[in-house]
């Protein structure tokens, strides 16, 4: 088997921690005016430091600051584009057992990159690294910022983009040309390792919404793999871009199901990143068939391994399934992982920090015995 000395790595991870009660406690405060912004800031420098020790004491390859200067995974960042406001909605995101908080991306003026303060929040992480750990950032995909603003799930009652943009075509292109801007900066910052997190494809796996929503899914598919790849076109070819595959984690709970199928073959095929991050932990998920559709010599880090509950899962049937899957993918293109972050918002999902990493060291402990590597 090849040793992965690059993302991604055997055993992975999708990025996101349990935030500490004192990074909690110091955000309520900041909400209670009892403390300004870099004081919350030196709590979350102090808990990323801490954080990042973990990560490399637990033999992980690759670390990440836990997102734990987000809210959500995805909001902040749009947040922090040109062009993009924090806006308060009139309804929260339905998932399976509640709905999240109400609020949203709002279009305020032409989308741009400049100065994303995400640049920062990496050079924090990349200063922290030690040989043979590779810093990640995260961040949402291009196509999730623009179902946001076309208002694919509906958050608002009536999207803004068309009284900037003549047209979706040219909101697409902006989209694109500010995240080539951040992945520039991000870049030139030393990431090396950068991972697109993206819900918009899986929900169009999911027929209740489509159907419900009255979803157009053949074009939405067009048009999220031609933002995705604009944005990425260029890039330098030292930087590994991969995608991470959601179908929804707020609080332990989900919003969509369904197989990779009905958009396997397109986005396997044509969308331009070197591996995907799929989620394969319960039934929702489909089975292994889709991974045939997997294009060129591109990864696939199997998400078997659920950051949604504390039960840790049998290692022999996890094993299994990675044998399963290699009927479809070769052995050597596979990875492991949970299939989603442990804290996609600052919720954080029903486990504990111990029940975080016992599932990491499981994911080690089987991706030595599955890959041979320590």
């Amino acid at each position: 088997m090849t040793i992965r000395t690059t993302a991604p790595f055997r055993a992975d991870i999708v990025g996101s921690f349990l935030r500490p009660q004192q990074l909690k406690q110091a955000r309520i405060f900041l909400r209670q005016g009892l403390i300004n912004e870099n004081d919350l800031k030196a709590v979350e420098d102090m808990c990323i430091r801490e954080l990042v020790a973990k990560q490399i004491k637990s033999g992980l390859k690759v670390i990440t600051d836990g997102e734990f200067r987000r809210s959500w995974w995805h909001f902040d960042f749009m947040w922090g584009l040109h062009g993009v406001s924090k806006a308060a909605a009139p309804r929260g995101y339905k998932f399976h057992d509640e709905d999240t908080r109400a609020e949203t991306a709002k279009l305020t003026g032409k989308v741009s990159g400049e100065n994303h303060p995400f640049v920062e929040h990496f050079k924090f992480v990349n200063s922290l690294k030690v040989d043979g750990v590779q810093p990640r950032q995260t961040i949402p995909a291009p196509a999730q910022l623009l179902a946001t603003l076309l208002n694919v799930r509906g958050a608002v009652d009536q999207p803004e983009w068309a009284e900037v943009y003549a047209s979706e075509d040219d909101l697409i292109e902006d989209i694109a040309r500010a995240y080539r801007t951040v992945i520039r900066d991000l870049y030139n910052a030393g990431c090396r390792s950068l991972q697109f997190d993206d819900c918009t494809f899986p929900v169009l796996c999911d027929e209740n919404i489509v159907k419900g929503r009255g979803l157009n899914a053949e074009a939405l598919l067009d048009k999220y793999l031609t933002v995705n790849n604009l944005a990425i076109e260029g890039r330098p070819s030292d930087l590994t871009l991969t995608t991470h595959l959601c179908r929804g984690n707020y609080h332990s709970t989900y919003f969509a199901s369904g197989s990779y199928d009905k958009v396997a073959a397109r986005l396997f095929g044509e969308e331009n990143v070197d591996a995907y991050y799929l989620e394969f932990d319960d039934e929702r998920s489909g089975g292994f068939e889709c991974l045939k559709q997997v294009s060129g010599d591109k990864l696939v880090v199997l998400g078997l391994i659920t950051s949604k509950r504390p039960q840790l899962e049998n290692k022999d049937a996890v094993i299994a399934r990675i044998h399963e899957a290699a009927k479809y993918i070769d052995l050597d293109r596979l990875c492991l992982s949970p299939q989603c972050g442990f804290s996609s918002t600052e919720e954080g999902n029903k486990l504990t920090d111990d029940d975080q990493w016992k599932k990491i060291a499981l994911i080690q402990d089987i991706a030595h015995a599955v890959w041979g590597e320590d």
